[in-house]
């Protein structure tokens, strides 16, 4: 019974983390798209957009503790892809605001149920 349960969180988290990716990545097609790269990643972008919510939602959990244990991750991935991948320089402002909405993952993920 443990085993399973480790597994499914184990699998949930990647599936977490693989979501995150996606909706990124279509916001920032969409966002190529919008500035001068044409209708082409638009349209890339709603594909992958539309990916991301048929790959969140695989998890079955209550609506509400899912997009609220979700939107920790994707927080965490937007501003490190911010950082990161565009080099975009994150103040310190958006580091301490990134740090409570993941405290706020955690206690919706791991509080009274």
């Amino acid at each position: 019974m443990l085993a399973a349960f480790t597994l499914m969180t184990f699998l949930t988290w990647i599936v977490f983390i693989c979501a995150a990716l996606l909706e990124v990545g279509g916001d920032a097609a969409v966002r190529r798209g919008l500035r001068g790269g044409g209708l082409f990643f638009i349209l890339v972008g709603f594909v992958v957009l539309g990916s991301y919510g048929l790959m969140v939602n695989s998890v079955k959990w209550d609506f509400s503790k899912l997009l609220g244990v979700y939107v920790a991750f994707f927080a965490l991935v937007s501003v490190l892809c911010g950082r990161f991948v565009f080099r975009e320089s994150i103040p310190a402002s958006t580091w301490i605001g990134l740090a409570v909405i993941v405290v706020g993952g955690l206690i919706i993920q791991f509080g009274r149920q």
